[in-house]
């Protein structure tokens, strides 16, 4: 049968379609190109299962035959930036929320059984209970990013419960790795290239969360999936994350010591009065993974290993 992954020309995405080669016939990326790129897939150019449709997903139209024969979507297309979402509320609402509606109407139209969403850490807000299970209440989100993102599970659940679409929803920790093109990490680099005495990191550095490497990330994807196809639930919804946490200054001091770099000032700049980056952030993130090693499933990289991983992955690509 066929697929449809929806912004799998994006970080994630792209990483998932790469893994999902070989368990479907056909391969078709949803993707506007807006955070994604074509380099990201550019490998599967040309190959018979594979196809890339350049659409916005905010118009229902340009979807409406593409699910034809189609047994899974993995949905992964969504505006990331949760700064902007303060700023730009709209943005998220169309680009996260109702591009949800959309894909969810060419699912029900369309008769196709399994969706699999990638949800996320913030729809928590800031949880009294750390770590954090799925069974968490109330789910109180801080930014219009995480506000979207619950309505979006929603959704899903009210379509799984009334039109049968067995729904998967995953809600990721930060996820961190290559073809990503923004973060903490990201910005670190960036910041000391241009100026190497000094780092300005947002925030009193002290916030703590949780890191998890792409692969680890896909790798539980492809393998929740797979548990989900053999249950018997309408619904599932899964932590996708590490055991354990970092605080923003640590992450700093290992970008610093891995550019081989000294005596660098670091100059904090927080947004709020708690001392978070910006409003909307979380400042203490972890969440409780119990579920998803009751599967059989281990992350392979500490949040520590995934950081220097891909910290180096960057400055080699420099």
């Amino acid at each position: 049968m066929n697929v449809v992954v929806t912004g799998g020309a994006g970080f994630i995405g792209s990483h998932l379609v790469d893994r999902l080669q070989g368990l479907f016939e056909k391969i078709i990326v949803l993707d506007n190109l807006s955070s994604g790129s074509i380099e990201n897939v550019r490998h599967h150019f040309g190959k018979k299962y594979f196809s890339l449709e350049a659409i916005d997903l905010k118009f229902y139209k340009d979807l409406d035959n593409i699910f034809e024969s189609v047994e899974s979507v993995f949905h992964y297309a969504a505006n990331p930036e949760v700064r902007v979402s303060v700023f730009d509320p709209r943005l998220h609402f169309e680009e996260n929320l109702l591009s949800t509606f959309n894909v969810l109407e060419a699912c029900r139209k369309h008769d196709v059984p399994y969706i699999v969403f990638a949800s996320t850490s913030t729809v928590y807000g800031d949880a009294r209970t750390i770590p954090t299970p799925e069974e968490y209440f109330p789910l109180e989100p801080i930014s219009v990013y995480g506000g979207c993102k619950l309505a979006c599970e929603n959704l899903l659940i009210t379509y799984s419960k009334l039109y049968g679409i067995r729904s998967l929803i995953l809600r990721y920790a930060n996820v961190i790795g290559p073809r990503s093109g923004h973060g903490v990490i990201f910005d670190f680099i960036n910041k000391l290239k241009k100026d190497s005495s000094v780092l300005e990191i947002l925030g009193d550095g002290l916030q703590k969360k949780s890191y998890m490497h792409v692969e680890d990330a896909v790798d539980a994807t492809v393998h929740l999936y797979k548990n989900f196809l053999t249950s018997k639930k309408d619904y599932e919804i899964y932590n996708v994350g590490n055991d354990d946490w970092i605080t923003v200054k640590e992450i700093a001091d290992i970008v610093v010591k891995e550019m081989g770099l000294h005596d660098v000032k670091y100059h904090f700049s927080p947004a709020t009065a708690d001392g978070r980056g910006w409003l909307g952030d979380v400042k203490f993130m972890l969440l409780d993974i119990s579920k998803l090693k009751s599967t059989g499933w281990m992350p392979k990289m500490s949040s520590e290993q995934a950081v220097k991983s891909v910290v180096k992955y960057f400055l080699n690509r420099v």
